[in-house]
């Protein structure tokens, strides 16, 4: 069905960039961040009206408002739109209204929601478009009536958008074409209110698409506007402006939104309203001077884009409208895109840029912004265009692919393979060419980082596309391929690119990310809202108290004080010590620093903190930052009173720039204040914190709960619209996907290959069919398809060379770089997160979906089969090199770009006639066109999941803002608030601190401030590391490094600096004060603690501080990108594990560097063996931690003097302030020096001589001596860690300390000494022969010693007395059985004897056991297995392998186990053991035909070939089916070809010619086999099967002819080898007969479908009513009622389940006749039915017929023996002796352990015979001639015959019911009953006439007795 929609035209709008706008109904992008439109004069303005912010229409901007506040709506939280909120509001009304309609559509939906989409193998031609629904139901929409519109009024634009978005019956409404004008109004009244949303955008476009469409825009109210003209009543006419203001309002909202789909519905009713307000206004109505504004501006807006689209360039919604130009001609940066534009890539265009002012106030808020916008997008832009303008450059470069670029990466052939859905929506699959890249470590490169921005091109940048990295997994990098998620413009472009299409992708090496979030920012941001002006923007150094303290709130302090009844000095009374509520501006109330443990600073820093509304508090290292923001926070949440001052709550936002840092706060915040935190950031590593992040928040049920109802309405709907779309997207991508991956079957191609080209292809090079038949059949082993297409694509391919690629950066030995990176940068909440398990899932289906699609896989060994699984034939095996060339050849021709045109392709007429190349760039052509329809089928499903995500994302935040209100604290990392930036104006909080302010860009922290903000707190220190700028010039020559925090400190905004180094309780920076010294050139008042006075000095060496100077050269690593200095890195390890050995623990060192590339020098010289636990970090990361030993390697040292940005002061502070106790450099002093700080470090260094080219090491065991290190190898003279002396410690063992001295273990507590022990052990001296420090054992050597109890002289360690020791003589005592005790002497005799004997079991046989078990024999308490071999000759003929015991003595013989061998109707021989019905064959089916082979098991039915036959020649051509006998006759014309060697074919035309030439193998062609081999003009065809050559005309008769005496159908075979002939074509209808006739024995084996399912139905009927069988067999019949379940049960199975049945009842009613006999005798016949039940249980696939004998026989042995049983029982007490012994005979034959044979059985009768007189077959107590006797004379039919409770016979006469009661004559119980109804108690004596149900019972009335039917029958 094709899709209704017009197909906008998509020629470019100008000539750099193709466009195409969204479908009706779809949403359009955001129309601002345009790579490619100029500006271009318009005029824009504002509107104003109820519900809209009261500033819109001030703004001095021109008239395109309404459009960038669309613009400016939430995103999707990939992409980070983040807005405002919705009221959380649920009426008990309306939530019944919705519910009702929830329900019904989740009913009417459940169906669709189920169902796969058809798909069918023609190119998926069953596909339906969005509009195609499958048959269902159609939903009930719910009407939405007055009332409920009413109601919606009263609620939150947020809620109003998105209930009316969600529900059904919005478009029923919109549809009609007349309404009431009340209602009318109402509708107009509650679409605005729905669009004023501002953070619902996705739900605002979607109602608006809905209203774009109806007849309310196009019918009711162009009708309802004329109307006005007319209208009587002047009250209602009063009320017509109000209406007149909401109808423009909704226009201004189409036109912004659907600038090209709207303009001729919106133009009709904008050109009737000012008709209507002319009349209105003179008939006296008041209209307000506003609402004509508005609609001059809308009649603006709608001229411009009349005008425009008579020009032909506004065709598609994606149209941009952009303001004039200002008089100095510099675009606005509102309406500047965020992505570079054409002009800038091309043309080198340098922005327009403003310095940040760091010296003085900015002339205006407008002018502030702008700079810092302009700054900050350069900074991100500047690389990308630098790098793509010298790639343009350097295109006609021979070695492009190897050059290196600063600015950028590039990827090479990259193609967009296939749309993905993800939580945020549409990603797509890239795929880049790895050749260049094969040095890359993709687990440590920072390549293709989440969020980097790329940009693709496939035209040298005349049009781009830009994306970013969404998602990024190790092993996919591997293979090339990355995620990435396109921005909304270049998702318009996607529609029309193929995975064919071939970009290059250039990639920036910024977090894009984060660049965009804040540039969006700054673009939404009005001036008015921006807070501080006064301060930030205009530079008043006088900084006011925060508002809410104008309240008068006061403070309490007493959480703060650790001890409050210490501090009783400020409160004035008792009363004053409860309640010591203060005012915090009168610093008088204040508690003492001493009270609130701060010091001096730190006390001034918190009330400088709580009474301004700006305050910065430096902090430099050491002087308790943290703790002071942790005291600041802590008074601010426990007097939450003073700032809560409004009924909606406010947190407080804490914004850290790492997410260590918000880690660290954030812990704190919660150990003082147990509060509600919510923390926004990467992945957190504390584990306390886990608890707060969204994602566990939002999973929280009782969150879930709370939730207002139309979001979780909401919710369900979008959700259930994602799966709808992704159902139908997921294979339609996939298969995208398969066609790069592989060669496509010609069946999904045939659509798109012209007929004339398809039959050309079918019928293949004619003048080569013998070269097809055999020459290329051995290349099939990986390739799964038709032969045709395969013979034209595929030719010898040859190896080509790789290609070198490029090393990557220096980075790749840092094994978690990237990953560090990664966490900082994805937000916890967004992770991408694919279980395991479904990985595999996705892998199994594309696993399938591609052995379906491709004929050929590049990933696969062979189609359908593992690695290695081959056949057996050599000629028939694929060359593994063969195969790798050719998948090689097939993966280069896919990824080339030359594709034949269509006109090249309709000018061939032979597709054979064109070469090899020619052939790949048809295929390519065939394959374009397959993967632009499947493309086109997808996109529509793409389009609207990507819509549903997007509203998805919507709902998300509304979620989000739900739980960020609930907070008191929410914690976020720089890149969070970035992010949730829109999310954040919404919660509005009004106190907002930042931590590590002075290492944020100054836009960052802007964007994170929202117009609510009463309070702002900046806690940094600006002389430690800068924010980090992208762009070198910008940071110095435009000052963008300069970030908020160092600009008001420079332009003298009040701030406080902590002075005082602290050992506070926050384990803060703490530094000795030789180390503190250093940092007073950075900071001049710093004071020392007292507490730091009192550190240890550093053990091992002679200072706490010491720089040791070298000259040693670095080296550059990878084009100056990094430095490394070999020397540094071998002396800071050397000297680290020195350290160690001092006895310090790895966790108090910390090894610093200043160059990544560092870095890996030290790693690589670190096993973790010896420094796990040392930490070695790069300076710049290591900002805020600390420890106590520092060693710092500098690296820096050239001949040019170049320090980098060593030389930075900010940098230089944070590598000296991280050590508390200890600090140690290296470094090239000398260069260093000519810094201007570094010179004075050095001096006062030099003062203290700490200094100097060599360090000295003080030995601790001997003070005195000094060791001097000045390089790696100088470590060697101490190589304990001591110096060069021996320890020469005595040991407590007296052995003296072999090691060099050692300032460890100095108590040598954990020395093992490794001397030999040499301690004597025991009185004869025999010494220890352990080493030292092992613990002495007892003496262990052997002496003679005579053992007293035996007096035996034995050999005994010399530490065991002699009576304890057990003499090992053997023993001389003889047993009870007369034989020799087999235990040593010291030992028991022996219990039971082991010697072995020859006895004689029960079963005859003699057999060798244990002496010992010879009388447990002998009384049967010990079973023996006998051994003995059966042999017993089974059926088979064959001898039993069993033994006797297996056997069950000859009763039940083990299965054959010979081969079977004989030949099965498949020409196999069966390889199934001797079982005398051979099972089908379970080998690989050897059937093939040229298209395809058979992989069925040899016995399952052959699918038949349903492609065309092949055979055919120049005189003859079959025109059936492969699988049918041919319609053509055998040629008979000689072949003309020549053989390799030169002489003429021997075959014939059409066939494969022979091998073997007339001449050159004249013997072997002319030797005698069928008699006319030798005639000069014989003609040969040659078996393929097997090779062998005959003469054509005996070949002929011998295939096609049938013999009368052949009985079994069998292929024919070779003559000669016997080997099945399959292959030959010319024999073809003669195999294929063969063949069906082979298909309908297996079929009659298999058996029909239809009589295998009647047969299991009767079978499960039959088990059914096995009562006796469910009861006392329950295991067994469970067993076969699910043998009976199972699916595709062949014959065989039903014929075994029917055995069982059968023998399993038999056995059952066996156990259930035991109770009837002897107790004395159950328990011997229980065994023998046990060992029934046993071998019946074991495993089989059928019973051979030697089972079913050996069953059936003791089965009737059994059956006569419990019959016997029985009836002697019965009969027990009037047996006479005579007739005893004759049951005991019987007995004696019945119980036997031999087989029961037809000689015993038929005694056995005979006898049964002879007893019957005397022995009843009843327990009547009667004999069998006794009981028909009287039942005759008695003469009533049978069911008359009853008993009473105890047994007692008795007869009912008449009918047979009982009708009255009586008394048993022999024990007095009731008998009879009443009203035809017997007594309870009683029953029908069936033993009497053998009667199944009493002769009156429904029973018998309905059906009569059983038998008597049968009878009857």
């Amino acid at each position: 069905m094709e899709e209704r929609r017009p197909r906008l035209d998509a020629r470019p709008r100008n000539s750099h960039t193709n466009h195409r706008g969204p479908m009706d109904g779809e949403l359009p992008p955001r129309a601002r961040n345009q790579a490619s439109n100029p500006p271009a004069s318009a005029l824009r303005g504002g509107v104003s009206h109820p519900g809209r912010h009261p500033r819109a229409n001030n703004h001095p901007a021109a008239y395109w408002q309404r459009e960038e506040r669309f613009r400016a709506m939430g995103r999707n939280p990939h992409q980070g739109r983040r807005n405002q909120e919705g009221h959380a509001s649920d009426e008990a009304r309306d939530q019944r209204h919705d519910q009702e309609n929830d329900t019904r559509w989740r009913n009417g939906n459940q169906e669709c929601r189920n169902r796969r989409p058809p798909w069918s193998n023609d190119n998926f031609q069953q596909w339906r478009t969005p509009h195609q629904k499958p048959t269902e139901q159609p939903q009930q929409a719910k009407k939405l009536g007055y009332k409920f519109l009413e109601s919606l009024l009263q609620k939150d634009p947020s809620e109003v958008v998105i209930t009316l978005a969600t529900s059904l019956g919005l478009k029923e409404l919109l549809s009609h074409s007349s309404m009431k004008s009340n209602f009318l109004e109402l509708i107009c009244q509650v679409l605005r209110k729905a669009c004023s949303s501002k953070m619902d955008r996705q739900s605002v476009l979607h109602v608006l698409g809905i209203l774009k469409n109806s007849k309310f825009l196009k019918v009711c109210l162009p009708a309802y506007v004329v109307g006005m003209i007319t209208e009587p009543i002047p009250d209602i006419r009063n009320q017509y402006p109000e209406h007149i203001s909401n109808i423009i309002s909704l226009l201004q909202d189409l036109v912004s939104v659907f600038p090209a789909s709207s303009v001729q519905e919106t133009s009709m009713l904008v050109s009737l309203l000012p008709t209507s307000l002319n009349a209105l206004r003179a008939s006296g109505v008041d209209i307000e001077e506003e609402t004509e504004k508005n609609l001059e501006k809308v009649q603006t807006i709608i001229e411009h884009l009349q005008e425009k689209r008579r020009e032909g360039t506004l065709r598609v919604d994606t149209y941009t409208l952009v303001q004039p130009e200002a008089e100095d001609h510099v675009e606005s940066y509102r309406t500047m895109p965020v992505y570079p534009t054409y002009n800038e890539v091309h043309l080198d265009e340098r922005p327009f840029l403003r310095p940040n002012i760091i010296s003085g106030k900015y002339d205006s808020t407008a002018i502030y912004l702008d700079t810092h916008f302009r700054l900050l997008r350069e900074d991100f832009v500047r690389p990308l265009r630098e790098g793509i303008l010298e790639l343009l450059q350097s295109f006609e470069d021979q070695g492009l692919r190897k050059r290196k670029f600063d600015d950028i990466r590039i990827y090479f052939d990259t193609r967009i393979i296939t749309p993905m859905c993800s939580s945020s929506g549409i990603v797509y699959k890239v795929q880049f060419d790895t050749k260049p890249l094969k040095f890359v470590r993709w687990q440590n490169s920072k390549r293709l980082l989440y969020g980097s921005l790329v940009c693709m091109s496939k035209d040298n940048f005349e049009t781009f596309l830009f994306a970013t990295v969404s998602n990024r997994e190790q092993e996919d990098l591997c293979r090339g391929i990355v995620q990435l998620c396109f921005n909304e413009q270049s998702q318009q472009l996607l529609a029309e690119v193929q995975p064919s299409d071939s970009f290059l992708m250039v990639e920036t090496t910024a977090y894009f990310e984060a660049y965009r979030h804040v540039l969006e920012g700054l673009q939404e941001v009005q001036e008015e809202d921006v807070p501080f002006q006064r301060n930030i923007v205009e530079c008043d150094s006088h900084v006011k108290e925060p508002r809410y303290l104008l309240m008068g709130g006061r403070y309490d302090f007493t959480p703060l004080i650790e001890n409050p009844s210490a501090t009783g000095e400020f409160l004035r009374n008792v009363e004053g010590l409860r309640h010591p509520r203060i005012n915090v501006l009168d610093p008088s109330q204040w508690p003492s620093k001493e009270a609130l443990k701060l010091d001096d600073s730190q006390m001034e820093a918190l009330q400088f903190a709580l009474t301004r509304e700006l305050a910065i508090i430096q902090g430099p290292p050491g002087t308790g930052k943290t703790y002071v923001g942790l005291k600041i926070v802590q008074a601010l949440l426990t007097n939450e009173s003073v700032w809560q001052i409004s009924l909606q709550k406010f947190p407080i936002l804490v914004v850290c720039y790492t997410n260590h840092a918000l880690d660290q706060f954030l812990e704190g915040i919660y150990k003082c204040q147990k509060t509600s935190i919510v923390r926004v950031g990467g992945r957190s590593n504390s584990e306390i914190l886990k608890q707060f992040t969204l994602r566990e928040l939002r999973n929280k049920r009782e969150f879930r709960r709370n939730l207002p109802m139309h979001l979780r309405r909401a919710y369900m709907s979008i959700m259930t619209q994602m799966k709808e779309s992704e159902q139908e997207l997921h294979e339609g991508a996939k298969t995208l996907e398969c066609t790069m991956r592989g060669v496509l079957r010609e069946q999904y191609l045939q659509k798109y290959i012209s007929p004339q080209h398809w039959e050309s292809l079918m019928n293949g090079p004619v003048q080569d069919s013998g070269w097809i038949c055999f020459k290329y059949w051995k290349h099939s082993m990986i390739w799964s398809g038709s032969f045709h297409l395969y013979l034209f694509l595929l030719a010898q391919a040859e190896g080509d060379e790789e290609e070198e690629g490029e090393e990557e950066s220096s980075l790749i030995e840092i094994a978690e770089e990237a990953d560090l990176i990664q966490a900082d940068r994805v937000i916890e909440e967004e992770e991408v997160v694919r279980p395991q398990r479904r990985k595999k899932e996705e892998s199994g289906a594309d696993q399938e979906l591609a052995k379906m699609l491709l004929a050929m896989r590049l990933d696969h060994c062979g189609p359908g089969t593992a690695a290695g699984q081959e056949q057996a034939t050599g000629e028939w095996q694929t060359q593994r090199n063969q195969k790798k060339k050719m998948k090689k050849r097939v993966k280069d021709e896919l990824r080339k770009l030359n594709t034949m045109t269509a006109a090249e392709a309709n000018e061939i007429e032979d597709v054979w006639q064109l070469d090899l190349s020619s052939r790949w760039q048809l295929y390519r052509l065939w394959l374009q066109l397959y993967q632009a329809d499947t493309r086109r089928k997808i996109l529509s499903y793409e389009r609207q999941y990507r819509t549903s995500a997007e509203r998805m994302a919507e709902l998300r935040l509304q979620e989000d803002l739900h739980i960020l209100k609930d907070a008191q604290v929410v914690g976020m990392t720089t890149t969070g608030a970035a992010k949730y930036r829109q999310i954040l104006q919404k919660v509005e909080p009004r106190i907002v601190i930042v931590e590590e302010a002075a290492e944020v860009l100054e836009a960052h922290t802007i964007a994170t401030l929202s117009k609510a903000c009463q309070h702002l707190i900046l806690i940094g220190d600006h002389q430690q590391l800068r924010p980090s700028a992208n762009v070198y010039d910008l940071a110095k020559n435009f000052n963008l490094e300069v970030s908020l925090f160092e600009r008001l400190v420079k332009v003298n905004i009040p701030f406080v600096r902590l002075n005082y180094q602290k050992l506070s309780v926050c384990a803060l920076h703490r530094m000795c004060p030789e180390i503190a010294r250093l940092l007073t050139h950075i900071y001049q008042d710093l004071e020392n603690h007292p507490s730091v006075l009192n550190y240890e000095k550093i053990k091992g060496v002679s200072s706490n501080l010491f720089f040791v100077e070298h000259s040693f050269p670095e080296q550059e690593i990878q084009e100056g990108k990094s430095h490394q200095n070999q020397h540094e890195a071998h002396f800071v390890v050397e000297l680290c594990k020195y350290f160690l050995c001092q006895e310090y623990l790895p966790s108090q060192i910390t090894i610093l560097t200043t160059y990544t590339g560092q870095l890996f020098c030290l790693r690589k010289l670190m096993p973790a063996k010896t420094f796990a636990g040392v930490r070695v970090h790069v300076v710049d990361k290591y900002q805020g931690e600390e420890n106590d030993i520092i060693l710092l390697s500098l690296v820096r040292s050239n001949q040019e003097g170049k320090v980098g940005f060593l030389q930075i002061s900010n940098r230089i502070c944070v590598a000296l302030s991280r050590a508390k106790k200890g600090m140690y450099c290296i470094g090239n002093m000398q260069m260093l020096a000519k810094v201007p700080l570094w010179s004075k470090i050095i001096h006062t260094l030099r003062e203290n001589n700490q200094i100097g080219p060599m360090l000295r090491l003080c030995c601790q065991n001997h003070p005195d001596t000094h060791t001097l290190v000045s390089k790696a190898s100088d470590f060697q003279k101490v190589p304990e860690g001591g110096c060069s002396l021996p320890c020469e410690f005595r040991l407590g063992c007296g052995h003296v300390c072999t090691r060099a001295c050692h300032p460890y273990d100095s108590s040598h507590k954990e020395f093992q000494c490794m001397k030999p022990c040499q301690k004597v052990i025991c009185q004869d001296g025999h010494r220890c022969p352990l080493v030292c420090f092992q613990e002495c054992q007892p003496c262990q050597v052997k002496v003679p010693k005579t053992i007293p109890r035996c007096g035996h002289e034995q050999m005994v360690p010399c530490s065991v007395p002699e009576s304890d020791f057990c003499c090992q003589e053997p023993c001389s005592k003889s047993l009870r059985c007369g034989h020799r005790c087999s235990h040593p002497c010291g030992e028991d005799c022996v219990q039971l004897c082991s010697e072995m004997v020859t006895v004689k079991l029960k079963c005859g046989h003699s057999q060798q056991v244990k002496c010992g078990h010879v009388e447990d024999l002998m009384y049967g308490g010990l079973p023996v297995k006998c051994t003995t071999k059966c042999g017993t000759i089974l059926d088979c003929g064959h001898p039993c392998p069993g033994s006797c015991h297996s056997c069950f003595e000859g009763r039940f013989h083990e299965r054959c186990q010979q081969p079977c061998k004989r030949l099965l109707i498949c020409s196999h021989k069966c390889q199934e053991p001797c079982t005398g019905e051979c099972p089908p064959c379970q080998r690989t089916c050897q059937n093939r035909c040229v298209h395809s082979q058979c992989k069925k098991k040899c016995g399952e039915l052959c699918s038949p070939c349903v492609e065309p036959c092949v055979w055919r020649c120049q005189h003859y051509q079959c025109t059936k089916l492969c699988s049918e006998p041919c319609n053509r006759p055998p040629c008979y014309v000689p072949c003309t070809k020549l053989l390799v060697c030169g002489h003429p074919c021997i075959g014939l035309c059409g066939e494969p010619c022979p091998k073997k030439c007339r001449i050159c193998h004249m013997d072997e062609v002319t030797q005698i086999f069928f008699g006319f081999e030798d005639e000069p003009d014989a003609r040969f065809v040659q078996l393929e099967d097997c090779s062998h050559i005959f003469e054509v005309q005996a070949l002929d008769r011998y295939m096609n002819e049938q013999k009368d005496d052949e009985v079994a159908i069998r292929l024919k075979v070779c003559p000669i080898c016997q080997v099945p002939i399959r292959k030959n074509l010319r024999y073809g209808t003669s195999i294929k007969q063969r063949l069906e006739e082979i298909e309908i024995i297996k079929e009659k084996i298999q058996g029909s479908a239809g009589e295998i399912a009647t047969s299991q139905e009767r079978l499960k009927a039959l088990l059914e009513r096995k009562s006796l069988l469910h009861q006392l067999l329950p295991e067994d019949f469970l067993m076969i009622k699910e043998k009976l379940a199972q699916k595709n049960l062949s014959v065989k199975d039903l014929g075994l389940v029917e055995n069982y049945i059968s023998f399993y009842d038999h056995l059952a009613s066996l156990w259930d006749s035991l109770k009837k006999m002897h107790v004395l005798e159950q328990k011997r016949v229980r065994t023998r039915l046990d060992q029934v039940h046993e071998w019946l249980a074991k495993k089989r696939l059928s019973f051979t017929s030697q089972e079913l004998s050996d069953l059936r026989s003791e089965i009737q042995r059994l059956t006569y023996l419990v019959n016997l049983l029985t009836r002697y029982k019965i009969a027990e007490k009037k047996v006479k002796d005579s007739i005893a012994v004759e049951v005991y005979s019987v007995q004696n034959i019945l119980e036997k352990t031999c087989k029961f044979t037809q000689e015993d059985e038929q005694l056995v009768q005979e006898k049964m015979e002879a007893l019957k007189a005397t022995l009843p077959c009843s327990g009547l107590g009667i004999s069998e001639e006794e009981r028909v006797q009287i039942v005759s004379a008695i003469g009533y039919p049978r069911g008359h015959w009853f008993k009473c409770r105890n047994g007692h016979i008795y007869v009912i006469g008449d009918c047979g019911g009982a009708m009255e009661r009586g008394t048993c004559p022999d024990c007095k119980e009731v008998i009879g009953g009443t009203n035809h109804t017997l007594e309870r108690s009683n029953q029908l004596a069936s033993e009497m006439d053998g009667a199944q149900h009493a002769a009156w019972s429904d029973t018998a009335n309905n059906l009569m007795n059983f038998e008597e039917i049968q009878r009857m029958m």
